[in-house]
């Protein structure tokens, strides 16, 4: 496999705005605004040993009615962060405000109980030996009798759940108990609700149809929720903002299609969907690539040496037979194929095709370019790290 150079940090990536004329505007920082804001983070610390936390400065607030997704692999600190926020583990620096009352910092804590936060946990916890009704009313214990029941009702019809109310927990299907524990969370009328991995207990079919629900349920009530995934589609799916986590770090808090299209660092790029990297030179308005090139209008001035991101629908194959590419590899999707193309150099890059347009392994094929934006990153004379190209 080739080497390819190492990316910059995040302070030296550079972002075309071409993708602005086409409807995507990346924005402003979510913290410090404390018009609306349900929930602030303001860089906040928190770990299980004071010589290495497991999430560090992290800063971003949701506003009320948002549905935020903490999205990132296992291990980079999103289940931490839901944690604080619960009030399940403390913090060692920073402070996290709720509803406009600080509620943690290094010299205040408080408790999870006084907190109003809602929790969906990953396994649902739900109590075996209640029914579905008393599952539900179990956190309205300081409410009237008549409360607690038309509370309860109001829940059962909301989440459609009602004629199950006298089942037990094991008689109800996987959907039916994430449903129950939506409710129960949503009963006592929290200031926010933290959802973590909901669906890993569902089978995909039934992932989709909840996603939908939740959803809808969560719009309906101006619920304002985070959301723990490290699945881009379910946060795409859902949420209208996105926090990415690496390593403990917040590296990019955005809108869903600005995550996509105007990726901060090369790992956002690569974890929120299929991306590719290739070397091109600035030169006169333009990158030239080995496939091709793109158009830069003048915007970048940083080192002429730099990478070039590529998603699989800025290429189409434009002739088979011949060209500067081969095909690799078909995955066949449904209502599209992905191509992974070899190029010269070594390097590979993906484009979609219609189901339709089936091309033979290992023939020769053009590229056409039909990217709308250009996103370069700058490249460095590091060798000591290499990067994998996998097809």
């Amino acid at each position: 496999m080739p080497r390819v150079h190492r990316y910059r940090s995040l302070s030296n990536i550079t972002l075309q705005p071409e993708i602005v004329s086409q409807g995507f505007h990346r924005q402003e920082s979510m913290s410090g605004n404390t018009e609306s804001s349900i929930l602030e983070l303001h860089q906040v610390s928190c770990g299980y040993s004071s010589y290495q936390p497991a999430i560090c400065d992290i800063s971003f607030s949701a506003q009320r009615g948002d549905i935020l997704c903490l999205l990132g692999p296992s291990g980079c600190g999103k289940t931490t962060t839901l944690r604080a926020i619960a009030g399940f583990e403390k913090i060692s620096d920073g402070e996290i405000y709720l509803n406009g009352k600080l509620v943690a910092s290094p010299n205040r804590h408080i408790p999870a109980e006084e907190r109003r936060v809602g929790m969906v946990f990953q396994e649902y916890a739900l109590f075996p030996h209640l029914r579905v009704a008393d599952n539900i009313a179990f956190g309205l214990q300081q409410w009237s009798k008549p409360a607690r029941k038309n509370r309860t009702q109001t829940l059962l019809n909301l989440v459609g759940l009602t004629g199950l109310e006298r089942r037990y927990p094991h008689e109800l299907s996987g959907g039916q108990q994430q449903r129950v524990a939506l409710a129960r969370a949503l009963a006592p009328q929290p200031v926010i609700l933290l959802m973590d991995e909901p669906f890993s207990n569902l089978d995909p079919d039934m992932t989709v149809k909840m996603r939908s629900e939740l959803c809808r349920l969560l719009r309906e009530t101006h619920t304002t929720t985070i959301l723990v995934t490290h699945d881009h589609d379910e946060a795409f799916a859902m949420a209208n903002k996105v926090a990415v986590l690496h390593e403990g770090h917040l590296v990019q808090c955005d809108a869903p299609e600005t995550l996509y299209h105007l990726p901060s660092c090369p790992f956002v790029a690569e974890f929120v969907g299929q991306a590719d990297f290739i070397p091109g030179f600035v030169e006169n308005g333009k990158i030239s690539t080995e496939i091709g090139d793109f158009f830069n209008y003048h915007q970048y001035h940083g080192q002429p040496q730099v990478m070039v991101m590529i998603r699989p629908d800025d290429l189409q194959i434009s002739q088979e037979g011949t060209g500067n590419g081969w095909i690799a590899h078909r995955q066949f999707r449904g209502s599209e194929n992905l191509y992974t193309i070899r190029l010269p150099s070594g390097h590979h890059v993906h484009c979609v095709e219609a189901s339709t347009h089936v091309y033979e392994v290992e023939k020769p094929v053009a590229l056409r370019i039909i990217a709308t934006h250009t996103v370069l990153f700058e490249q460095t004379d590091e060798s000591d790290e290499q990067r994998r190209i996998i097809p």
